[in-house]
C-alpha cells in the first residue's frame, strides 16, 4: 500500500506553503485544468527532499503505490509534480526497472503535457533506455507510431543529452513515422531531438534535414538547425 503517512504530510505542506497570488499565474502558463498551489519548484524540492528523508521507503510497491496515489488523486498540479519526483527520487532508482514503465505510459497518456511528458521522456525514459537498451529501444519504436501523440513525442526526445551514446538508429526510427505529423509538440519534439544531437554531430544533423527537407516541416528543420553556426564558430 501507499505510504499514507508521507503523502498525507506532502499534501499538508502544500496546503502550508500555498501562495494563491502565484497559483493563478502558473495554472494560466501551463493551460492547466487542474489549479496550481502556487508552490514553485525549488520549495517543492526543500519540502520533499525533508520528508523523504522522514518517512523513507522499505521497498518497491510502497514506492510505486505512493506514486500513484498522489499521481491519480491529484487536486493541485503540484501533487502530480512531486508524484514524478519522488519517482525519480535517486534513492529510489534500484524501483526504476523495466517493469516501472507501464506506470510512466501511464503518465505520459494521462498528462498529456510537455511539462509532464518531457520531464517523464528525458529522464525516466532515458534512464531505462540506458539501463535496458535491447527490450527500451522496441518499446520506444513501438511508441512513435502509437495514436497518442505524446508518447509519440516521448519516443522521439527521450535521447535528449545522451551526446555521443546517443543510438541514432533509433532516434532516426522513432523521427521517420513523425516527419509529417502535423502537430506542434511531436514537431517541435523532433526539432529539439536534431538540436540536442547537433552539439556533438552536426554534419549528421544537417546531412539528414537536408535528405528529408521535403518531408520535414520547417518549424522541425529550423530548431535542429537552430545552433549550427554557433557550433560552427566552437570548433
Amino acid at each position: 500500500m501507499a505510504n499514507t503517512e508521507l503523502v498525507a504530510d506532502i499534501r499538508r505542506a502544500l496546503a502550508d506553503h500555498a501562495n494563491p497570488d502565484k497559483a493563478e499565474g502558473m495554472r494560466a502558463y501551463m493551460k492547466s485544468e487542474m489549479p496550481y498551489r502556487g508552490v514553485q519548484k525549488p520549495a517543492r524540492r526543500k519540502l520533499l527532499n525533508a520528508l523523504l528523508r522522514a518517512h523513507p521507503f522499505d521497498d518497491k510497491t510502497s514506492w510505486q503505490n505512493t506514486v500513484f496515489e498522489l499521481w491519480r488523486n491529484a487536486e493541485f498540479r503540484e501533487e502530480r509534480y512531486i508524484a514524478l519526483d519522488i519517482a525519480g527520487a535517486p534513492k529510489c532508482r534500484p524501483f526504476r526497472t523495466l517493469d516501472t514503465l507501464p506506470m510512466f505510459e501511464e503518465f505520459v497518456v494521462t498528462g498529456a503535457w510537455w511539462d509532464y511528458v518531457d520531464d517523464i521522456a528525458t529522464h525516466r525514459l532515458r534512464e531505462l533506455l540506458e539501463a535496458y537498451p535491447g527490450d527500451m529501444s522496441g518499446h520506444m519504436r513501438s511508441w512513435s507510431g502509437d495514436s497518442d501523440m505524446w508518447k509519440r513525442r516521448s519516443s522521439i526526445i527521450c535521447q535528449i543529452n545522451r551526446k555521443d551514446e546517443t543510438d541514432l538508429d533509433l532516434l532516426f526510427d522513432c523521427i521517420e513515422p513523425n516527419l509529417s505529423h502535423t502537430d506542434f509538440f511531436v514537431r517541435k519534439g523532433i526539432g529539439w531531438a536534431l538540436r540536442s544531437l547537433a552539439w556533438t554531430d552536426l554534419p549528421t544533423v544537417e546531412n539528414y534535414v537536408a535528405r528529408n527537407r521535403n518531408r520535414m516541416s520547417a518549424l522541425s528543420a529550423r530548431e535542429a538547425l537552430k545552433n549550427a553556426d554557433k557550433i560552427r564558430r566552437a570548433v
